[in-house]
């Protein structure tokens, strides 16, 4: 099987898990619309879910929440915010159908080799109830590289993630949209937002 991540990448994360934890952000407006797009109480996979205040912000709305993160480090920063147990879980090791309600990957897909970002996504698609709804962001860029923390990104252009998601299957709808932002790095850039839909029907 194919490892749908960056060895160095993953290390930077287990190295750095504590500062990134208390670095993270906790701006949720975008999370929200999300959950507004859901029925309550659904059950909704996170996927990268580092420090954990995602879940925690879902969960404090009632949702049935399954926080993950590649990271056994910072699984365990957000289990401690949690107070319950987060998996360590990377992305090619997705083999749920029909599972969830929604799948947030706020921040991670990002960092998933270019040529593995189609299966990925795949496995997202077939994890989703039909009707359920995926959100993820990257990163913009016109190819793969690293920032200066030596982090790897695959940094896409809207035409070539459109692309990346039409080869994982058909979705009743697909909206991205832009907006400027600064990292853990503190440069300035570029983020992508992209909402997708499964079909109601297979």
């Amino acid at each position: 099987m194919t490892t749908a991540f960056d060895p160095e990448t993953l290390a930077f994360y287990q190295g750095n898990a504590a500062d990134y934890a208390a670095w993270s952000k906790h701006r949720h407006v975008r999370l929200n619309g999300f959950l507004a797009a859901l029925p309550q109480g659904a059950s909704i996979l996170e996927l990268g879910c580092g420090a954990g205040a995602d879940s925690a912000h879902m969960l404090a709305q009632g949702f049935d929440v399954r926080p993950t993160d590649g990271s056994p480090q910072m699984a365990a920063q957000a289990a401690q915010k949690l107070g319950r147990a987060v998996e360590t879980l990377l992305f090619h090791q997705l083999d749920a159908e029909a599972l969830y309600d929604g799948v947030w990957a706020n921040a991670c897909l990002l960092h998933v080799p270019r040529d593995q970002l189609g299966d990925v996504l795949a496995r997202i698609r077939r994890a989703l109830k039909p009707g359920g709804l995926f959100y993820a962001s990257y990163k913009a860029g016109d190819g793969e590289g690293r920032d200066k923390l030596s982090r790897y990104y695959n940094y896409p252009s809207e035409a070539w993630l459109r692309d990346r998601y039409a080869e994982a299957g058909a979705w009743a709808s697909l909206a991205i949209d832009a907006n400027e932002d600064r990292g853990f790095d503190d440069e300035l850039v570029s983020i992508l937002h992209v909402t997708a839909r499964r079909p109601t029907s297979t």
